[in-house]
C-alpha cells in the first residue's frame, strides 16, 4: 500500500526553510550594524579606490565608526568617486576632517581613514542644496608614496643627465690628464724621498738653531741693559764727583787724589768693557749682514785639525 504526499506541507516546509536561511544570512551580515544609528556623509576620491568594497569600515583615529554604503562615479565629474559613508550618531565628525584612502597592512583590504578635527572646530553640517553634509578627502598613502617616487625618480634622471653633460669628451680628458699627472707626482716624491727626509731633519735643526739663538738673545739683552744701567751710575758718580771736586778743589786735595786713584781706574775698565761689548756687536753683526742663515743654522762647528 503506497503511502500518500502532502505536497502543501512540503512547499510550506520548504518555504519556511528558505525564508529562515535568508534571515539568517541577513542578520549575519548585518550583526555588526544591528541597533546602531547612523548617520550619512558624502565623500569624493579623486584617486583610485581600488581594493575598496562596500561595507568595508570607515575608521576615526583607528576606531572603527561606520562603513561604506556607496561606492559610485560623481555624476557631476567623473574623474572622481562618490563614496557614501555611514558614520555612528555622536561622531565628532568635523568641518576640518578629512577622510584618507588607506590599505591594512599587506593584505590590500582598503578602508576609510577619517583624521580628527581641532577641538574648538565646528561640526560638520549639510550646506544649502546638499542632501548629506561632505567630508573633505586627502590624498592616499599610495598616492603619496607614488608621488615621492616619481619626484626621486625625476631628480635621479636630472642629475644623471647632469653628470652625463658634465663628463663630456673634453672633461673626461682632462680629468685623465689630471689623474696622469697625479702619478707622475707620485712617482717624483716617492724618488726623492730620501731628500725630502733630508730637508724636513734641516728644517727641524734649522727650528732648533732658531730656538737657541732665540734663548740667548734675552741674555744678551739683559747684559746690554745692565751695562748701561753701570754707565748711567758711572756718569752720575762722575757728574757728582765733578761737582765736589768744582766746590771743593781748594779745599780738599785728598778728594781729588782719591778721585784719580780710585774712580778712574774703575772708569777707564767700564770704557774698555763697554768697547770690548761695541766691538764684539759689531762683529755680530757684520758676520749676521754676511750670512743671515746663521740665526737659523748657527755657527758651523769648527774642522778637526790632523790627529784629532
Amino acid at each position: 500500500m503506497e503511502s500518500k504526499v502532502n505536497f502543501a506541507v512540503v512547499g510550506a516546509f520548504v518555504v519556511l526553510l528558505g525564508a529562515t536561511l535568508i534571515g539568517g544570512v541577513l542578520w549575519l551580515s548585518s550583526g555588526a550594524h544591528y541597533g546602531q544609528t547612523y548617520a550619512m556623509y558624502l565623500t569624493y576620491m579623486s584617486d583610485s579606490v581600488a581594493g575598496l568594497n562596500l561595507n568595508a569600515p570607515v575608521k576615526y583615529r583607528g576606531v572603527d565608526v561606520g562603513f561604506v554604503k556607496r561606492i559610485e562615479l560623481d555624476p557631476a565629474n567623473v574623474e572622481q568617486v562618490r563614496l557614501t559613508l555611514a558614520i555612528a550618531q555622536g561622531t565628532p565628525v568635523k568641518v576640518d576632517t578629512v577622510a584618507v584612502l588607506q590599505t591594512q597592512g599587506l593584505t590590500g583590504i582598503a578602508y576609510v581613514q577619517l583624521t580628527a578635527g581641532g577641538r574648538n572646530s565646528p561640526v560638520l553640517e549639510a550646506r544649502a542644496g546638499e542632501d548629506y553634509p561632505v567630508i573633505a578627502s586627502g590624498p592616499s598613502m599610495l598616492t603619496r608614496l607614488d608621488s615621492a617616487v616619481a619626484k626621486a625618480l625625476a631628480s635621479l634622471t636630472s642629475a644623471t643627465d647632469n653628470f652625463n653633460a658634465l663628463m663630456n669628451a673634453d672633461n673626461r680628458r682632462s680629468v685623465s690628464q689630471a689623474l696622469a699627472d697625479l702619478a707622475v707626482l707620485s712617482r717624483t716624491l716617492a724618488a726623492r724621498s730620501p731628500a725630502i727626509d733630508a730637508s724636513l731633519a734641516d728644517l727641524a735643526r734649522t727650528s732648533a738653531n732658531a730656538a737657541r739663538v732665540s734663548g740667548e738673545l734675552p741674555q744678551l739683552l739683559q747684559r746690554i741693559d745692565r751695562s748701561a744701567d753701570a754707565f748711567d751710575r758711572m756718569s752720575d758718580a762722575v757728574a757728582g764727583a765733578g761737582r765736589s771736586a768744582a766746590s771743593a778743589v781748594e779745599g780738599t786735595r785728598a778728594d781729588v787724589q782719591r778721585f784719580s786713584d780710585e774712580t778712574l781706574p774703575e772708569l777707564r775698565r767700564l770704557v774698555d768693557d763697554l768697547r770690548q761689548l761695541t766691538g764684539t756687536l759689531q762683529r755680530v753683526g757684520d758676520e749676521i749682514e754676511r750670512n743671515p742663515s746663521l740665526l737659523l743654522r748657527g755657527k758651523p762647528a769648527a774642522k778637526r785639525g790632523p790627529g784629532e
